[in-house]
């Protein structure tokens, strides 16, 4: 074993001393030594169930005859770092789960670890730890969070509170209606309801095999997430004793696996950046193609929240992340889960429940998957739109620049009223770098929502968007503003030109226009010089290749 590094030999007597200082017997020393990193904190509702669930995953862990060490891992909630400079940390903390992972398992010389895990960019950070350390690993997911009620009317985070906020301003809403919304939206742990990062990444998680079947949809404190929880831990002891490690479920084939499912279910674009900086650190190679030449090959057989009216604990029922890998096995690839079962045998076990919910082909939402790639004089190097959140009507459209070089000045803008129908508003300096780190600008889309503009105005920027994001959004513009992309050069009222089903994103501006403005360009300062952060951007690449750290 990987921990008799630690624990054999007399030389290490004094590794033994400080092990049996932690109340480990002799006999203790004879078994797989497992880590769980759990990302439990007081400050995420995905995250607030965590304490139970360490103790199933314990329990598990100790059937198994292996002994459990838990460790810390940092959490962020994108949702209260939304809007300030606190969403500047979110995908920068990414680096540092991973970073954690790998630390603190090779200074201990971990034989195996089991990833607690919920929200937005910690469970790709545990995936990328993960696959760079190549132990043998389980992932559990949280489980995502019941719908809010309302007046018989069931409620998601984002729609009733973000986008609430612009219809309160624009006296759609009562201030006792918003104030139910505002205590009834969420109404206890999980991750937010709808298929937003967080809850996509766990469904993708299931999909490329890091989680046990079933893991992905699981509700948070369900009786069903308690036992997946106890039996990761039971099967983390048997993987370690296998040598079954992250190599061999993290394949090329699994990743495109992932990214069909990711499809399919209409996604959250910030899976995009996650599986290639997963890709990176398993040495598989990923780009932004493989993405739009999967989704022109994929039919969108969901419509989850924010695309549409049906919830994560909908799929759940309907059958969960199996039940989608029954509908979608001819297009999969038969890859291996960290149960031990492959993707096909999965899926010949799974029935689906609501074929409303888990749509037949010949009924897709969309013909095309969730996500779509564009390029152009705008995006060199490409962007990425949520198109199965974007009407019919909005999928081509032609407008006037509106600039900003923060997303609070067109925050500001939008409440005030003057944003107008016909204008594409663009954000920029909030990429990798110039944010930095690619701040989600889910309060001015939300807004844009709230205000009844989603079929006359589009956005684009050199940040991301949250996954609750519906509307003609497009992000992840490569390069960014701050790396001398020609988004940097754009001035109000330029003409900008968004067709999403030719996959363009196009300024009207000659070549010999926008190289005479790059004659007189000269970049903003950076907006922070000191911390972690300022070290973030220093590093951080572009978003076309997963913001990986050089």
């Amino acid at each position: 074993m990987r921990s008799d590094q630690i624990k054999k030999g007399i030389e290490r007597i004094p590794h033994r001393a400080l092990l049996h200082a932690t109340g480990l017997s002799k006999k203790d020393l004879s078994r797989p030594f497992i880590g769980v990193a759990t990302s439990f904190t007081d400050l995420i509702p995905g995250h607030v169930g965590m304490r139970d669930l360490e103790r199933f995953i314990e329990r598990g862990i100790c059937y198994g005859q292996g002994v459990p060490f838990f460790f810390g891992i940092p959490g962020i909630c994108d949702g209260i770092a939304m809007g300030h400079l606190g969403m500047c940390y979110p995908l920068a903390l990414r680096e540092i789960v991973a970073d954690t992972i790998e630390t603190v398992c090779n200074a201990h010389q971990l034989d195996g670890i089991v990833c607690l895990t919920n929200c937005d960019k910690i469970t790709p950070g545990m995936l990328m730890g993960v696959a760079r350390l190549n132990i043998p690993a389980i992932v559990v997911t949280a489980g995502p969070m019941l719908s809010g009620r309302h007046n018989q009317r069931k409620l998601a985070f984002v729609h009733d509170t973000f986008e609430a906020v612009a219809k309160a301003k624009a006296g759609k809403i009562s201030p006792e209606e918003l104030s139910c919304l505002e205590m009834e939206a969420c109404p206890g742990a999980g991750s937010c309801q709808g298929l937003y990062t967080a809850n996509t990444m766990a469904c993708l998680t299931e999909t490329m095999g890091m989680s046990l079947p079933g893991a992905g949809t699981a509700l948070a404190i369900s009786a069903k997430k308690r036992r997946i929880a106890e039996a990761s831990g039971e099967r983390i002891v048997e993987l370690v004793r296998q040598n079954i490690t992250p190599s061999k479920i993290i394949t090329k084939a699994s990743l495109e696996n992932a990214i069909v499912v990711d499809m399919a279910l209409g996604g959250s674009s910030n899976t995009v950046l996650h599986l290639m900086a997963i890709a990176h650190e398993a040495g598989i190679k990923l780009d932004l193609k493989t993405f739009d030449k999967i989704s022109k090959a994929t039919p969108h057989i969901t419509n989850i929240e924010p695309a549409g009216p049906h919830f994560m604990e909908d799929l759940e029922y309907s059958g969960g992340i199996p039940a989608v890998l029954k509908r979608l096995k001819g297009k999969l690839n038969n890859t291996l889960n960290v149960s031990g079962e492959k993707t096909f045998s999965i899926a010949d076990q799974a029935k689906i429940y609501n074929e409303e919910v888990i749509r037949p082909f010949n009924r897709a939402y969309h013909k095309q998957g969730g996500i779509a790639v564009l390029s152009g004089n705008l995006a060199p190097d490409g962007a990425v739109v949520k198109q199965a959140a974007v009407s019919a009507k909005m999928m081509k459209f032609t407008g006037k620049a509106r600039v900003f070089n923060r997303e609070e000045e067109a925050m500001k803008a939008i409440l005030a009223g003057r944003i107008k129908a016909g204008q594409v508003i663009v954000i920029r300096y909030e990429g990798p770098a110039g944010g930095p780190g690619m701040r989600e600008m889910l309060a001015p889309t939300a807004a844009i929502v709230g205000m009844g503009l989603q079929d006359s105005v589009a956005l684009i920027t050199d940040g991301r968007f949250s996954g609750g994001t519906k509307g003609p959004c497009i992000g992840h513009v490569s390069p960014e503003a701050a790396s001398k992309g020609p988004i940097a050069i754009l001035k109000d009222n330029d003409i900008i030109n968004i067709d999403i089903p030719n996959r363009k994103l196009e300024v009207k501006l000659s070549q010999a226009e926008i190289q005479k403005r790059f004659k007189n360009w000269k970049p903003v300062e950076p907006k922070i010089k000191t911390g972690y952060l300022s070290r973030y951007s220093r590093l951080v690449m572009s978003a076309d290749k997963g913001a990986i750290l050089r």
